[in-house]
């Protein structure tokens, strides 16, 4: 963010007020029950992530049969165990940062998540997953409402979201949301250079530091510009932050070395939201080939997460981190004549952190396309959801943040959730 001397003078507070949203009781909240002060990252895989080729039923004929050219072969899978119904379950060769991670007891993997018949739309599919309501795809996000239960005043750094615009589904009636996507652009911004630039820094907190009691009109002014230069100030180490690992030079991977380092710096962020793209593939998913996009896509997500967890592992910070991964839906089970998949239905969460039961939850689909088959929907063509995708956030709500998740959910969505936490 570009904090220049015209936009302080001439934008008043709407053009440099940073948003916020704070959990300004998180922290005693969850120290009341006898819990560390957590952070919870949530990971949106833009664009319909095709849950068939990141969790692989390589035991299943009919994989093979409906993804004659897209399949991975069953020697290429890195094998994970199997789930509650005995189904042998790998994951895409390319994620071998995930395996390792999953190895350690800190992923755990839940199938067929989802809700009764599914939008296959990005729009309003992520509208009900930012909602957490089917029926009602307008106003807040889930986790917006939470934040709108959250006491004043709030810190405005508490909740970061990693990226240019705020997600749905922290959209909020009350509260705003910070919108940092480079640590190191969030600074105040001067024409001039070296000690002229350095006089303007000064000006603009003399400004921010005046009641302006005889113009009533400069006081919220005044008092968002004192926020934002609060905010500059406390972001800055941030961008210097180098891990103790090497991150990927990739869009996900500094995402996440940004994450890492606010953990690191104990800026007091409680929420993040991190997004990467590239996941709609109709055409020339490239699963198996060596330079194919949806491998690429695999090998970002895994290295990206592995060198995270592993710094904040290095920290003693991943048992107070939690990472959940969503997409707006998943794939078709056949492929289609372009080498790719369309829009489906229910799909597969991870959930990644120190404290999280390692796993595989609920149980894969039988993909054989008998009608009478109850793992799919849609003809045939989808997987049925198992799990709603509510619970899981209930899961999140209740077990990590402390929430009462039912009037934030608008229902009791707690029985049948996975254990993941």
């Amino acid at each position: 963010m570009l904090l220049t001397r015209r936009q302080l003078i001439r934008g008043g507070a709407a053009a440099f007020a940073v948003n916020a949203t704070a959990p300004g009781w998180l922290g005693t909240l969850v120290r009341a029950q006898g819990k560390a002060s957590r952070a919870l990252v949530m990971l949106d895989l833009l664009g319909g992530h095709d849950s068939l080729s990141l969790l692989i039923p390589y035991n299943d004929g009919f994989y093979y049969s409906r993804r004659p050219t897209i399949s991975v072969p069953a020697g290429q899978v890195l094998q994970v165990g199997t789930d509650s119904s005995g189904t042998p379950l790998g994951l895409h060769p390319r994620l071998t940062g995930l395996r390792t991670l999953f190895d350690r007891g800190q992923v755990s993997f839940v199938q067929r998540v989802g809700y009764e018949n599914s939008s296959r739309s990005h729009f309003l599919g992520t509208d009900i997953w930012s909602t957490a309501n089917p029926a009602v795809t307008t106003g807040p996000g889930w986790l917006g409402r939470y934040l709108d239960g959250l006491p004043t005043p709030t810190d405005p750094l508490i909740a970061w979201c990693v990226a240019s615009d705020v997600p749905r589904s922290m959209r909020a009636s009350r509260t705003d949301v910070a919108t940092v996507p480079s640590a190191s652009s969030y600074s105040y911004q001067s024409p001039n250079s070296g000690s002229d630039a350095a006089a303007e820094r000064v000006a603009a907190a003399r400004m921010a530091s005046n009641p302006a009691l005889d113009r009533p009109q400069l006081i919220p002014v005044n008092s968002a510009l004192a926020t934002v230069l609060a905010s500059v100030d406390r972001v800055a180490p941030v961008a210097t932050y180098s891990g103790t690992v090497t991150y990927p030079a990739t869009g996900l991977g500094q995402a996440l070395k940004t994450v890492a380092g606010a953990l690191v710096r104990g800026i007091g962020t409680s929420v993040f939201w991190v997004q990467t793209g590239g996941y709609d593939n109709h055409a020339n998913q490239g699963v198996v080939e060596t330079s194919g996009t949806y491998r690429g896509l695999m090998g970002t997500l895994g290295d990206a997460l592995l060198a995270f967890a592993t710094d904040l592992q290095n920290q003693g910070l991943l048992n107070d981190t939690l990472v959940l991964q969503f997409s707006e839906f998943s794939r078709r089970i056949t492929e289609n004549g372009s080498r790719g998949t369309d829009h489906g239905a229910a799909g597969v969460m991870m959930a990644i952190g120190g404290r999280v039961r390692g796993g595989i939850y609920g149980t894969a689909p039988a993909l054989n396309p008998d009608p009478l088959n109850p793992t799919l929907e849609n003809e045939t063509a989808d997987v049925r959801f198992e799990t709603d995708f509510r619970s899981v956030y209930a899961r999140v709500l209740e077990s990590w943040l402390g929430a009462d998740s039912i009037s934030l959910l608008s229902g009791d969505f707690r029985r049948g959730a996975p254990a993941i936490l």
